[in-house]
């Protein structure tokens, strides 16, 4: 067991994030570092990362740390993964429809942005052509 475990550095360098980052999803509870007692530091092990990749995951995908730790803290419930995978289903489906409206929301952005950028363009042609005729 204990050549698995591995300091916050070569946690943190192996899935390219920094140990500032690992030391506060710690203070919000969402990891629990075995602590060294030879060496009075905190290790990690095959759980944690896991528990790491999956935070970084749903990070990624723009869920909640909240949402993330009650997600995660569903699998310590039920090991048959049943609650887990209900929950993430329910949040995947928020996700997706926020991600919708988002896109709607842009699509219209990028409508507008392109008009005045059509009229934008017309306009200082009127003006070159205005100041070379003129």
């Amino acid at each position: 067991m204990e050549q698995s475990l591995v300091s916050i550095s070569k946690l943190a360098q192996e899935l390219l994030i920094t140990p500032r980052t690992i030391r506060y999803y710690e203070e919000m509870g969402l990891l629990t570092p075995v602590h060294h007692e030879k060496m009075s530091q905190r290790l990690y092990g095959p759980r944690e990362r896991a528990r790491l990749t999956l935070i970084l995951r749903g990070k990624r995908l723009g869920f909640s740390l909240a949402e993330i730790k009650e997600m995660i803290d569903l699998y310590d419930i039920d090991r048959t993964e049943g609650l887990q995978l209900e929950r993430a289903v329910a949040y995947g489906e928020k996700r997706l429809q926020e991600l919708d409206e988002k896109i709607r929301e842009l699509t219209l952005l990028k409508g507008e942005l392109l008009d005045y950028h059509q009229q934008f363009t017309e306009l200082l042609r009127e003006r070159n052509t205005e100041k070379r005729g003129g």
